[in-house]
């Protein structure tokens, strides 16, 4: 019994120093009070990383794996990776939990095996309504350049980027400058610094300038710029969404028919307009409505619509050029307030003249837009082109009837009846007889009465020098002298003379020569 007193008392002894050697040797073994849930397994996606006494800081654990995992991997973009946390919390006496540090690597590992896909850091270039997206900003640069380099072949600038200081977010902005300018402006403010800064401006001020000769003009590139507004703005994006260089080169350099607005000038014909800015006739016939076919009359600074082929980011540039050409006057006009604006009358005819110039020319995308005249030697006077022209506005016409069904157009047609004209010098329109026909401008009537093929008919002269017809009346209400208001009745349309049904005949002839009524109803 003694013996066995003994052995139990040694075996109580062991097991107290191997729990305090266990203590003491494994940091990790604790304790725990009876507070609930004290011991907590850790799962990332799945993927047992460890136990933990408490979840309070899991998340700045997570934050620290994501950060190792990153750094391991290699890479500065923006990495997405699946962390779905899981814990088991259970309530124990005493266990074993994991170092902090391990439960990251751990983690760490975990992510680098769940990482989905990767966010470049890039660059979104913005022209207009088009963006692309490119990897680098020296691919920015590539793309700018090669947009500026078919206009800049002597290579004298180059693209910057700017801070764009009117926007909120951190917007670059493409600038064009002379290669250079920035050592330039270093060397300009080293020698002028001071006091000698002072005296410069002061010899600038009372230095009197010099005429500048011909010899004195550099023909050449003198000012070059992006016509668009480019924004280049940095940004995530994933691989599959980036634009080579030659990709985005293409997208904003490529033509696109652009819709602006051409004014008459004299001289000018529909056909002429089509076929200097290569727009198909058609076309130029659809887009504006002012012009009814090919034939349709247009007039000195009417505004038309006409396309033309522009890239997405044009360029403008100037060029100075020293030149000797034949050159006309600019038309001097000469106003009569007694005509109406569509009376003139020349009164001198031009002659060209010889000069020597030296000149800003401005160019977009290779056209001519601008043109500034910096000195000029005239060999031989230009004698200018002067015109007399009314002031006026001319009176309106509008349609002599009522409704009316038109029958019956201007010009060539099958003659209707023996004897007919087959070339329509007016419309007709189809009505029932008595319909009241009025007077389409004011004017003084100088037939009211028989006329041959006409039937009853009535002639109304007009201020402006034209004459309106109306023909196979009914009756007539007006008579040989009497001056009409418009829109007053002057007779009923009838039947009479070569008809064919009843209708009314209407004209309106300028200088004797009959036009098109239609093109000039109001």
């Amino acid at each position: 019994m003694h013996l066995y007193r003994r052995i139990k008392l040694c075996y109580i002894e062991a097991a107290a120093i191997a729990l305090v050697a266990c203590a003491l040797l494994l940091p990790s073994l604790q304790f725990f009070k009876h507070t609930g849930d004290n011991f907590f397994t850790v799962r990332l996606n799945g993927v047992e990383v460890g136990n933990l006494s408490s979840t309070d800081n899991l998340d700045d654990l997570l934050v620290r794996a994501r950060r190792q995992a990153v750094r391991e991997i290699g890479s500065d973009e923006l990495v997405f990776m699946d962390t779905e946390l899981q814990t088991e919390g259970r309530e124990k006496i005493w266990a074993v939990v994991d170092d902090e540090d391990e439960v990251v690597r751990r983690m760490a590992d975990v992510m680098k095996r769940s990482t989905r896909e990767t966010l470049h850091r890039s660059y979104t270039v913005k022209v207009n309504e088009t963006a692309v997206n490119l990897g680098s900003y020296d691919e920015v640069h590539r793309l700018l350049e090669q947009a500026l380099a078919p206009y800049d072949t002597q290579n004298k600038y180059m693209v910057g980027l700017e801070l764009d200081s009117d926007r909120e977010i951190n917007v670059l902005e493409a600038v064009i400058l002379p290669r250079g300018e920035a050592l330039a402006a270093e060397e300009r403010f080293d020698t002028s610094a001071g006091v000698e800064a002072k005296l410069e401006e002061m010899f600038a001020e009372v230095e009197p300038e010099v005429e500048k000769g011909f010899e004195d003009y550099t023909a050449g590139l003198t000012d070059i710029d992006y016509a668009e507004k480019i924004e280049v703005v940095e940004a995530y994006l994933l691989e599959d969404s980036l634009n080579t260089v030659e990709e985005a080169v293409n997208l904003v350099t490529k033509e696109q028919e652009t819709q602006i607005i051409y004014k008459v000038v004299s001289g000018d014909t529909l056909s002429q307009i089509s076929l200097t800015n290569n727009i198909p006739m058609e076309e130029l016939i659809a887009i504006n409505d002012a012009l009814e076919d090919e034939n349709t009359m247009i007039r000195v600074d009417q505004e038309l619509v006409i396309t033309i082929p522009e890239p997405e980011l044009s360029i403008m540039w100037k060029e100075e050029q020293v030149y000797t050409e034949d050159y006309e006057a600019e038309v001097q006009y000469v106003p009569n307030d007694d005509w109406y604006t569509t009376q003139r009358t020349t009164l001198q005819e031009p002659s060209a003249g010889r000069r020597k110039v030296a000149a800003v020319i401005e160019y977009k995308n290779g056209q001519e837009v601008g043109r500034e005249i910096l000195k000029e030697q005239i060999y031989a006077e230009a004698v200018p082109k002067i015109i007399e022209r009314g002031t006026k506005i001319p009176p309106t016409y509008i349609k002599p009837i009522s409704g009316g069904r038109l029958s019956s157009g201007f010009g060539a047609r099958s003659a209707p009846t023996k004897g007919a004209s087959t070339n329509h010098k007016g419309v007709d329109w189809a009505t029932p007889i008595g319909t009241s026909v009025v007077a389409s401008n004011a004017g003084t009537v100088v037939h009211a009465g028989w006329a041959s093929g006409y039937g009853y008919a009535v002639y109304i002269n007009h201020a402006d020098g034209r004459q309106t017809r109306y023909g196979h009346l009914s009756k007539v209400l007006v008579k040989n002298g009497q001056t009409v208001a418009q829109g007053e009745r002057i007779a009923l349309s009838g039947n009479t003379g070569r008809s064919t049904g009843p209708h009314v005949h209407f004209e309106i002839r300028i200088n004797g020569s009959a036009v098109n009524p239609l093109k000039y109803l109001n």
